[in-house]
């Protein structure tokens, strides 16, 4: 073990929970009515901490127990089996107790991004059932298949060199983006789809504190206090940066105003941008990918909501889809599709197997009265919008 390493990355895990809770929660919280704010809050949590107890029990060990089959990881470190505090993880520096918990919070808000696709009309019983499901059964093979040295990774089906996925653009966002698109177009549209964000102050400080985490979710993936994980974190910032700015210049051009609201959205679409490839690339190539991710997700968020009419209510697909990466163009491109298909498909099956045990959708009167009180019987505010 390294003592560096290990403190570093006790630090990482602590800031990408810190991305869901609050983070996460505050951004798609702010963007919602206020009669809904307290849903999706409970949300988040809710999935925060069911993902944390399933990855415990099954969730890790499918995705880096000590299968072969290139598939899944198997059963050998159900509920941390044969793991202590002195065992260290393989290729690693670290205990292995820590590398479980650094994963685990990839795990939480891996589906608490999906929140964002069907907040203000589902029922709650779903997005736990849904999610915990969908965990174990999209996410966590996934991630076997990318860094538990499944058959996506090098040495696997595209040969010596696979997939170049350094801290998730392929395994959290294009899996989350995909299944919030599926879900979007299964659970159909708000009825009402006009109302502006209740509170985009949330939206900033939500905004603020995922950038913020950001730095452990791509600098952690180096699992080194090393130059690797400093440049990490350094590009993470720069694209940031960049996309924030071309998002508000490309509003300001188009509709004459560049909103908060937006601009901060730009934020993590260069976050989401970045990620896949922030263990490969210098500042410069930081500065294009974000400045072409402004624009670019702006544009698909349009695509989305004005001329496909799908209600991804917060834009989760659209931001969070990225294919930048370091491999090579047959295994980034062979893996993008594979990933997405299998996340289309598991998916679907899913919307519709927990359909039949919980529903799917709330009634037309408790999605008029807000999830708040027709769900939890809590009101954040004394008024409603």
């Amino acid at each position: 073990m390294n003592a560096a390493d290990t403190a570093w990355i006790i630090v990482a895990t602590a800031l990408v929970l810190f991305m869901t809770l609050p983070g996460l929660a505050l951004f798609y919280g702010g963007l919602v009515r206020a009669r809904n704010v307290l849903s999706v809050f409970m949300q988040c949590f809710g999935i925060a901490c069911l993902m944390s107890v399933l990855w415990l029990a099954f969730g890790y060990s499918i995705a880096f127990g000590s299968g072969t089959s290139g598939y899944w990881g198997g059963l050998s470190h159900v509920f941390l089996n044969g793991v202590d505090a002195s065992t260290v993880r393989d290729s690693t520096t670290l205990p292995e107790v820590l590398f479980f918990a650094f994963q685990m919070t990839f795990a939480i808000i891996t589906p608490a991004l999906i929140v964002g696709a069907y907040v203000e009309r589902i029922g709650f019983g779903f997005v736990m059932t849904f999610s915990g499901l969908w965990m174990l059964l999209c996410y966590a093979p996934v991630v076997h298949w990318v860094w538990g040295g499944g058959f996506l990774a090098d040495g696997g089906l595209f040969g010596a060199t696979g997939l170049k996925d350094f801290a998730g653009g392929v395994v959290v966002h294009e899996t989350a983006g995909l299944a919030a698109l599926v879900i979007a177009v299964m659970l159909g549209a708000r009825r009402n789809t006009t109302t502006p964000p209740h509170n985009p102050g949330f939206v900033m400080l939500g905004a603020a504190m995922l950038w913020v985490g950001w730095f452990g979710f791509n600098g952690g993936s180096q699992l080194a206090a090393d130059g690797g994980a400093a440049m990490a974190l350094t590009v993470t910032h720069i694209s940031a940066a960049a996309a924030s700015l071309t998002w508000a210049l490309w509003e300001r051009i188009k509709y004459g105003k560049a909103s908060l609201v937006g601009m901060v959205t730009g934020t993590i679409a260069g976050l989401a941008s970045i990620t896949p490839a922030s263990g490969f690339v210098g500042p410069i190539e930081a500065l294009l990918i974000g400045s072409v991710a402004g624009i670019l997700c702006q544009e698909a968020v349009n695509l989305v909501r004005n001329s496909l009419k799908i209600d991804d209510t917060l834009d989760v697909f659209a931001v969070m889809i990225a294919v930048f990466g370091a491999g090579a163009w047959v295994a980034q491109i062979g893996s993008l599709v594979i990933v997405g298909i299998f996340t289309v498909v598991v998916t679907v099956l899913l919307v519709k197997l927990v359909s039949l045990v919980t529903p799917l959708r709330v009634s037309e009167e408790d999605e008029y009265t807000g999830l708040d009180l027709a769900a939890h019987g809590e009101r954040a505010y004394d008024h409603t919008s």
